[in-house]
């Protein structure tokens, strides 16, 4: 009796196009990062518009690191899937940016 191996899988190109995702989603949350911190100088600083802006760039930042993170777990030649951590994180930041917006609108 011979042992049986699973076939090698083939990941193509989708690790690639889940990376370029992962990028252009972090090129959105920073636009809308900018457009926050504009928004929230643009009519006078504020002490809630200052609160707003700093944990909006905390969003980014977290943001940043989670989309670095499963960028270089995409590199690897098996990528392993998508943690609940980690997605749990990601919406976290995008969550936390859109009710830090609230703070900046005067």
């Amino acid at each position: 009796m011979t042992g049986h191996q699973a076939p090698t899988r083939d990941p193509g190109l989708q690790p690639e196009r889940t990376r370029l995702a992962w990028r252009r989603t972090t090129l959105a949350f920073t636009v809308v990062a900018v457009l926050a911190g504009r928004q929230a100088v643009q009519f006078g600083v504020t002490a809630p518009g200052l609160m707003g802006l700093a944990l909006t760039a905390l969003a980014w930042l977290g943001f940043l690191g989670v989309a670095h993170l499963r960028i270089q777990q995409l590199s690897t030649p098996r990528p392993a899937p998508l943690t609940p951590r980690t997605a749990l994180a990601a919406f976290a930041c995008v969550a936390g940016l859109a009710v830090f917006a609230v703070a900046i609108l005067p």
